[in-house]
């Protein structure tokens, strides 16, 4: 199937490079791990064109919106049909979620099934062995797989979303020719970054890789905790602490590298499998390494670079998370219709009630929303975009979150019959726990999405700061900025304009989204005003300004993607509209309240009652308080 379109697939994929730089300052170690994965625009670049990003100046940069990608040519699009159809049947005929399940591991019949379909390899270059899809392409094959079997989705994603994604993003031409031919055919791959004493605070892992006296190898020691694959991968990228000499000083100093290490070299193990809540079917493991000797040509990305290297890995596949998760929610979605369609109660089908309406029309528009995301990020990736990343998070964060609350109302919905479990909904329900956890809590995705934002503004406020220093040689940018500030105080300004880029039936939401924009630009300038750098310590407030970040770039996908329906003309347009409309509004309810409460007087002195109730409960190492009974 797979490997017959494979000689008909003409086109290749752009490779995505990124660069990440570390914040330096001193705050927690989540907020340590937020700011480290700030990514930063090559000088040569110029001009940040990242949606998100400019949010936090004010400013709508629309050219990543706007409008909805559509960037599968005539070939692609045709390849991408071809691929479609015998990936679900495969899913339909072949893979049995529950007996993986209770197998606790992929049915070998599965796992020969895909390797023959080049699952494993969708985005490997065709001369190398793969299918050398886009990205798009990819994110709809892995929606089909997400709305089947997550833990498969997990064993697929482990092995090329992450896997070996540093060989496709960082190999150099030798290392490429060496293991992408074989990750295609037969050897799984595993991402190894994870330690017991570090999880999202990935700088201060504690395996180490130290030069041989001769020059020749890495010597690797060290192990890794629930590693994707753990057991099973013959290829692993594994991130260690190197000591690298600082050009500037001159001492020795330990900074993360990445390689490229083989369970062949001697002295890699893995534990038993480790037992989960959910995805059972997933190899995960510990992963042991005992003097392990790595050759010099397999360092990826450079000595001291595997920072930068682990989180552009991280960065460059979580839009295939919203992918699967949509697919995810179609599945939920179908399961408790089907049922609702046909149950009565008090006389009438349960659809009829509005309570059910409403359970209904949420779970689509949120769906609506991490399908349009995933698109989205996918569309501006083979577009050649470098600056998605903050996109990327919120639709792994956005995606993770809806599918759960999806599953758990489809739940609902069939009452009784959800929870048992040959519907298939609590397998569903204890798979998704975990999307909200690896590949970067959404917790910690949070506090970066803000922090990162945070920065960008910042740096536009010290470069306003430093015009007033040469006023002369900067009249048209102060002028500018004080114009600004004078027409907001008196009350005459406009907001953005949102006009020109969406349909004309979507101009109203557009405009209340224009708003919400220009009040969140305002709000970032008077925390920063306020706080400065010591923002990085506000985690109450930053979560606010996430959540706000989050609604305000949701709004801008739905309504270009229902933009582009309408102009289309299709069939589904104004049901589009619909949910454009509805998600829009209540979006800028929210926006509107997460903005007040950061600048609220007694919402911050709730913070810091909710602090003290944290610290009271976590010195009592539990509830403080006695039972009513004093019992």
């Amino acid at each position: 199937m797979f490997r017959v379109a494979r000689n008909l697939i003409q086109q290749q994929v752009k490779s995505e490079k990124a660069v990440v730089r570390c914040l330096q300052t001193s705050t927690t170690s989540t907020a340590q791990a937020a700011v480290k994965e700030k990514p930063k625009a090559k000088a040569s670049q110029g001009e940040n064109y990242s949606f998100v990003m400019n949010l936090f100046k004010g400013q709508i940069e629309a050219r990543q919106v706007f409008p909805y990608p559509n960037v599968l040519n005539e070939e692609q699009r045709e390849t991408l049909e071809m691929l479609v159809d015998p990936t679900q049947k495969f899913f339909a005929e072949v893979n049995d979620p529950m007996k993986n399940e209770a197998l606790e591991r992929v049915e070998e019949n599965t796992l020969a099934g895909l390797w023959d379909l080049g699952a494993f390899s969708l985005q490997v270059p065709q001369e190398l062995g793969g299918l050398g899809l886009t990205n798009t392409q990819y994110a709809r094959l892995v929606e089909i797989v997400g709305g089947n079997d997550l833990g498969v989705g997990i064993t697929l994603g482990a092995h090329q979303s992450i896997g070996f994604k540093g060989i496709l993003l960082y190999g150099t031409p030798e290392q490429k020719e060496k293991y992408l031919p074989r990750v295609s055919s037969g050897t799984f791959a595993a991402f190894c970054l994870t330690e017991p004493s570090s999880g999202s605070d990935a700088g201060s892992i504690k395996t180490r890789a130290v030069l041989s006296p001769d020059g020749k190898h890495f010597i690797l020691n060290g192990s890794k905790i629930w590693i994707s694959n753990g057991g099973m991968a013959e290829v692993m990228t594994v991130f260690a602490q190197t000591p690298v000499q600082d050009p500037k000083t001159g001492k020795t100093v330990d900074k993360v590298t990445a390689f490229i290490v083989e369970r062949s070299f001697g002295g890699v193990t893995n534990g038993p499998p480790e037992k989960k809540m959910g995805i059972k079917c997933s190899n995960t493991a510990e992963v042991y390494y005992e003097n392990v000797p790595i050759p010099i040509e397999n360092v990826l990305g450079g000595v001291g670079n595997g920072f930068k290297v682990a989180m552009n890995i991280l960065n460059n596949g979580r839009f295939g998370m919203a992918a699967a998760l949509s697919g995810t929610m179609k599945t939920c979605i179908k399961k408790c219709i089907d049922f609702a369609n046909q149950r009565k109660q008090f006389g009438q089908i349960i659809t009829n009630f509005g309570s059910v309406q409403e359970k209904i029309a949420r779970m689509a528009m949120v769906h609506y929303v991490a399908e349009s995301m995933a698109y989205m990020i996918s569309g501006n990736m083979d577009s050649g975009s470098e600056h998605y990343h903050l996109e990327a998070a919120i639709s792994k964060c956005f995606a993770s979150e809806a599918a759960w609350y999806v599953c758990d109302e489809a739940i609902q919905i069939m009452g009784g019959m959800g929870f048992m479990k040959d519907t298939g909904l609590e397998k569903i329900l204890r798979d998704l726990r975990i999307f909200r956890i690896f590949e970067g809590t959404n917790d910690i995705l949070r506090l970066f999405v803000a922090l990162t934002g945070i920065q960008h503004a910042g740096a536009h406020l010290k470069e306003l700061q430093n015009a007033f220093k040469n006023p002369t040689a900067h009249l048209g940018l102060i002028f500018e900025e004080a114009s600004k500030r004078v027409v907001r105080s008196v009350g005459l300004g406009s907001p953005p304009s949102m006009e020109p880029h969406v349909h004309g039936d979507l101009i109203q939401p557009a405009s209340e989204l224009a708003r919400s924009i220009d009040s969140f630009g305002q709000s970032i300038e008077i925390v920063l005003i306020k706080y400065g750098k010591s923002i990085v310590n506000e985690q109450f407030i930053l979560n606010r300004i996430a959540s706000a970040v989050f609604d305000i770039y949701a709004s801008a996908v739905v309504l270009s993607r229902a933009s582009a329906a309408l102009r289309e003309g299709g069939e589904t347009a104004q049901h589009q509209k619909l949910m454009a409309e509805v998600w829009t509004l209540e979006a800028a309810q929210r926006i509107s309240s997460n903005l007040k409460t950061i600048g609220s007087g007694k919402n911050l002195d709730n913070f810091t009652k909710m602090s003290s109730i944290a610290k009271n409960i976590c010195k009592a190492e539990g509830i403080v308080q006695l039972n009513p009974l004093k019992l």
